[in-house]
């Protein structure tokens, strides 16, 4: 069924499965806003509909609860989203307005989202992504909602599930198997012409959906994801992460600051290999470290390339592909994957290719009509060859069919051989949302290079299972990079929730690519975590003796990176795997956690740390990274930001602020109240203006005035 009216869908949709809804939306991006919103409004008119939301990362716009806050904040969501339809449910949800009859789930969150929330701590879904499709249906999913792109091809309407080919298709087949045996389901796709239309399993011509949403009303901008800075801490990591991939492998990578500061480090060892080489010199990485260099990574440029595998499409993979990095080519097929990884063909068809083929059983000397079609697919055959009653039709002749044969072969060879091997890809993800940039560098693609991204389910690109000979093949020297919060002196890893139980974002992916990074017989694990954080003015370690809880456990430690360095904990004992951690901890730490390491008998009482890994603090890193910002390294922001100068400076100085209140609120009142009496500054004007406060009309304005220059005088924004 074909709607124009989402009204009109749900009322069919109510009349197929009943009242009791249980919808699955995709993470982040790909959901149906007016879809999903509909459906809320229904339920609040009706409280004889039962609904239930199940997802995971619901996209919001930022909100306000101050006035300073909202002069700041809400100039800038009127500039980049202002068409974009907020979530209904959403926006009671967080002010504790839920009607009784509606419940939301999710299984991942924005990063410490909801840490005081109640109600989303208490219903969180604790689920491995490629187990969520399992769980949901076992929550009663029975209506299945995601929003798709649609294309003209040969003459036919095409749907991509585009940004979310992660979980709609697998949820679709369950829900089909559910469908046999009674329960009442729909599947419904919601067309947005805005949506990038990307190749790989999430296209089809929609006969897998019960009813499909296409109109213009229901078209809206994409949801931009505005660039985290990247802070000198942030690139270290990304620098010393960059070292360990190897030319020719393969790389997983996530969001945020930390996965840029890989792809920046990436880039700078390829476009400015001298200076790179220089900083790695500089940071000690080769004396600290040079076996692992050696073995598992390089500091070379990249020749062969790097093929992604990854479930999130993150922007900087479009990056890595422009910087000419994101290049090797991987192949649906065993035989060609395996004589590319040896080295026996490259890209280029030749004669010898064949036998080789014929040697790997891909293909049969008497070739078959399939056997023609496999090598049309792999452009071992040109395009316009035909198969005909045991033979090739190629190049105006008839030539049996037959490889056997050296009078056919030479035919075959000399009329039937394409030039390159076709259909390889270089990147397979399964999910994206990032800035509107990004998206519309995907729009620009030309087509031959979009089919090259390669969009397909969790349950393919999180795991071995289901294609395992052939994921093999294609994931050689795996490098799955993500982040963590905190390290313990054993290994493991926390990050997804602290000590308390409380829930920061959910597992996502993490634990699969961590699992399959030792499967792998060339894979390794890293985990990028901060070796500090703030709390108020005060610096706490993220490594840490022990914690109340863990993602990643120790049985499956591997490589940790801080900024201080590199962390190899495979197959290494425990007082091995605490030292090297206490290696690359803030050195203001270091002796607390040797201590309490010896006390468990962890460490020898006798061991004392190195001189060369005595010296980890900011300031070195900072007078390490001063002189290659001159250079073009250690910006901030890499890729660009949507904020104007003054709302980083203004945002950044706020939370200093803050921050200097929460920790000492006496003293900081103190100074601001004598700031009160000072003049005015005029460099703090372009930022007032900012934010409506040059010509503050009253008390309260004029004091929140105040407060704005002493925020940016006490970050040095102004003088």
């Amino acid at each position: 069924m074909y709607y124009q009216d989402v009204r009109k869908c749900v009322d069919d949709v109510i009349k197929k499965v009943g009242k009791k809804i249980v919808m699955g939306m995709p993470l982040a991006l790909g959901k149906p806003n007016y879809f999903a919103n509909e459906f809320y409004r229904r339920a609040k008119e009706d409280p004889s509909i039962d609904l239930t939301f199940l997802s995971a990362l619901f996209l919001e716009k930022p909100t306000w609860s101050s006035d300073l806050e909202r002069r700041l904040v809400g100039p800038i969501a009127e500039r980049i989203w202002p068409n974009w339809p907020d979530f209904e449910f959403m926006i009671d949800f967080r002010a504790n307005r839920l009607p009784p009859n509606v419940k939301i789930h999710e299984f991942f969150s924005r990063a410490a989202t909801y840490l005081n929330v109640e109600y989303a701590q208490r219903n969180h879904i604790s689920s491995n992504y490629t187990h969520v499709v399992r769980d949901i249906i076992r929550m009663g999913l029975n209506v299945a909602a995601t929003m798709v792109a649609k294309k003209i091809i040969d003459g036919k309407v095409i749907y991509s599930a585009s940004c979310n080919a992660d979980t709609p298709q697998e949820a679709v087949r369950a829900l089909r198997e559910e469908e046999k045996k009674g329960r009442k389901v729909a599947t419904i796709l919601m067309v947005n012409d805005k949506l990038p239309f990307m190749y790989g399993d999430g296209v089809s011509d929609g006969a897998e959906a019960d009813m499909i949403v296409d109109h213009q009303d229901y078209y809206f901008d994409l949801f931009t994801v505005p660039k985290e800075p990247v802070t000198v801490q942030d690139h270290m990591i990304g620098l010393y992460a960059s070292t360990l991939v190897k030319d020719g492998g393969t790389l997983q990578i996530g969001i945020g600051s930390l996965g840029d500061a890989v792809v920046c480090g990436l880039q700078a060892r390829q476009d400015h290999n001298d200076q790179y080489q220089s900083l790695i010199a500089d940071m000690k990485v080769k004396e600290n470290w040079p076996v692992l260099i050696d073995e598992l990574g390089g500091l070379g440029r990249f020749e062969e390339g790097l093929y992604g595998s990854s479930e999130m499409l993150v922007d900087g993979f479009v990056h890595l592909y422009e910087s000419g990095i994101l290049k090797r080519e991987v192949y649906d097929n065993e035989a060609i994957q395996k004589l590319l990884n040896e080295g026996k063909i490259t890209q280029k068809v030749t004669p010898e290719m064949l036998d080789l083929l014929v040697q790997e059983e891909a293909v049969r000397d008497l070739l078959s009509e399939k056997d023609v079609a496999l090598l049309k697919k792999l452009g071992v055959f040109k395009g316009d060859v035909c198969y005909e009653n045991r033979m090739i039709l190629a190049g105006g002749k008839r030539i049996p069919a037959d490889l056997s044969d050296p009078a056919a072969k030479k035919e075959i060879t000399e009329n039937a051989l394409g030039e390159v091997l076709t259909g390889g890809v270089i990147m397979t993800g399964s999910f994206f949302v990032g800035p509107e940039r990004f998206y519309q560098a995907l729009r620009d693609l030309p087509e031959v290079e979009l089919k090259k991204f390669n969009m397909t389910g969790v349950e393919v690109v999180n795991q071995l299972y289901g294609g395992e000979s052939l994921r093999r093949l294609q994931r050689i020297h795996g490098r799955f990079i993500n982040a963590g919060l905190i390290a313990t002196l054993n290994g493991a890893v926390a990050s997804d929730a602290l000590d308390d139980g409380r829930v920061i974002s959910g597992i996502g992916g993490q634990y699969n690519f961590v699992s399959m990074a030792h499967e792998l017989k060339d894979g390794r694990g890293m985990i990028m975590i901060r070796s500090t954080r703030m709390a108020g003015a005060e610096a706490r370690s993220n490594i840490v003796f022990n914690y109340g809880h863990c993602s990643v456990p120790k049985h499956l430690r591997d490589i940790v990176i801080t900024e201080y360095g590199i962390a190899d904990l495979r197959g290494k004992s425990d007082e091995e795997v605490a030292i090297a951690l206490i290696h690359v901890a803030d050195s203001r730490f270091q002796e607390g956690l040797l201590i309490q390491a010896k006390k468990a008998g962890k460490v020898s009482k006798t061991y004392q740390i190195p001189e060369r890994f005595r010296n980890n603090t900011p300031e070195r890193l900072n007078a390490i990274a001063a002189s290659y910002k001159q250079k073009g390294l250690f910006v901030v922001f890499p890729f660009g930001t949507i904020f104007k100068p003054e709302e980083v400076a203004l945002g950044q100085s706020l939370r200093g602020f803050k921050a200097r209140l929460e920790a000492n609120k006496a003293k900081t009142l103190y100074h601001l109240v004598k700031r009160m009496f000072g003049p005015d500054s005029i460099s703090a004007l372009p930022y007032l203006e900012r934010m409506q406060l040059n010509n503050p009309g009253s008390l309260k304005e004029k004091l929140l005035k105040k407060v704005v220059t002493f925020a940016l005088e006490s970050s040095g924004a102004i003088k």
